[in-house]
């Protein structure tokens, strides 16, 4: 059943995705269906505008070779980039890369104080270093490292819990770790700070 659902769900991706966008002599498929005409994302399909291209990179690469696990990446992107190659992988890194991103703006208002205290303080009395310090202080990320100001809440959201639950990103990250110490409503907080930074 699951197995005819993801086919089915694959064939209608790839039917209404339209024609192959060409750059930098590299044909690709458009990524858009899922993450919008200007790559700005939805709830579930994360904002591509303006991520680091390295991060962009390395997570295609752990798609193709499945070590990224959760399910949202078993269900729709381990088939959508088989077809594309390292040099495929390179061009669309780099031209997402170059597109402006705009903040979701979904989060709580009411807990952006305490998400951006989180953020930039980590928590001291459970052994959790700030986001600061290896997301950069406006959540801009750092070579592989990803952008994470102006990322959904939904998203923010459902991928510390997935860390927290014990599935991988395929890249050494000490996230599981932080997430497993997070409690629900600082998860929320750290998701709806993020929505909201530019």
């Amino acid at each position: 059943m699951k197995r005819i659902g993801l086919k089915t769900a694959l064939l209608a991706m790839l039917a209404c995705m339209g024609p192959a966008m060409a750059w930098d002599g590299a044909s690709v498929r458009n990524c858009t269906w899922c993450h919008g005409t200007s790559a700005q994302g939805y709830t579930v399909a994360p904002r591509l505008a303006g991520q680091r291209p390295a991060y962009l990179e390395s997570q295609m690469r752990s798609f193709r070779d499945h070590s990224r696990d959760n399910p949202f990446s078993k269900q729709y992107m381990w088939g959508a980039v088989a077809a594309l190659d390292s040099r495929d992988a390179r061009d669309l890194a780099a031209y997402f890369a170059t597109i402006p991103p705009r903040p979701a703006n979904d989060g709580d208002r009411n807990l952006m104080a305490k998400g951006k205290a989180i953020y930039m303080e980590g928590i001291p009395e459970a052994n959790i270093a700030s986001c600061y310090a290896c997301h950069g202080p406006n959540a801009e990320g750092v070579r592989e490292i990803p952008r994470l100001g102006g990322l959904a809440y939904f998203y923010v959201k459902a991928r510390l819990e997935q860390w927290g639950q014990g599935y991988h990103s395929g890249m050494g990250t000490p996230m599981p770790v932080v997430a497993r110490s997070l409690g629900p409503n600082e998860i929320e907080a750290l998701a709806s700070y993020l929505s909201f930074v530019r």
